[in-house]
């Protein structure tokens, strides 16, 4: 088979396991958890924590990448970007978000949805200096979304700060900190055979507790 051009007949079927509504917690954020540990005890080489994050301009324009969930706890799931970056400009204009996490070796797919934050300083910090020190200078000298002239300057910008902190931190950045998504909205997924897939969908009710419905595949 041509892969360019028999895309149409790309498909998988799935048949690992399904899931049942007596078996969901009632509280989605411990159904991810449950997911999560999972996930990265099956994990191998694989990035457990990659998420797609989606986000929109003022305007409604989307755009999304993949970003790494960094922690979790019942105020929401933490992540890490330049403050000036795309989604960050987005986020301040809007605030709404998605967060798709896929893990095709589970044969699973958890959607989250809400408003996002940033993190205080404090939590900012000390994740950076907890980062390797390349990651820490990468952070610094990247203009993260900016049009940059060619991969050179990235590598002289890289250079510099090296020499000037070399064998001592750098300090953290002003332009660089975490997001922190609250949950409004969770959709766990499990794939099945012949596409009767099962989907649970958690909704955040008034009174702060959830409600789940099965929903259609």
């Amino acid at each position: 088979m041509n892969p360019l051009s028999d895309v149409g007949e790309l498909r998988k079927e799935y048949t690992l396991q399904g899931l049942y509504r007596k078996d969901l917690c009632p509280d989605p954020l411990e159904e991810f958890k449950l997911w999560f540990e999972e996930s990265v005890r099956t994990a191998g080489d694989r990035e457990p924590n990659a998420m797609t994050l989606a986000t929109a301009s003022r305007e409604g324009v989307p755009s999304a990448r993949v970003v790494l969930l960094k922690g979790f706890d019942d105020r929401g799931l933490i992540f890490f970007t330049n403050y000036k970056s795309r989604k960050a400009q987005q986020l301040a204009e809007n605030p709404s978000a998605a967060v798709s996490f896929h893990w095709p070796w589970l044969e699973r797919q958890i959607q989250i949805e809400g408003r996002v934050n940033k993190t205080s300083r404090e939590e900012s910090e000390i994740y950076f200096n907890k980062r390797p020190i390349g990651s820490r200078f990468g952070a610094i000298v990247s203009e993260q979304s900016s049009v940059i002239e060619n991969r050179e300057v990235l590598e002289a910008r890289l250079a510099a700060l090296e020499a000037q902190f070399r064998g001592a931190d750098p300090p953290v950045p002003e332009f660089w900190g975490g997001y922190r998504l609250v949950p409004e909205r969770f959709e766990f997924w499990q794939g099945r055979e012949n596409r009767l897939h099962d989907r649970f969908l958690y909704t955040r009710q008034g009174d702060g507790n959830w409600r789940i419905d099965r929903l259609s595949p």
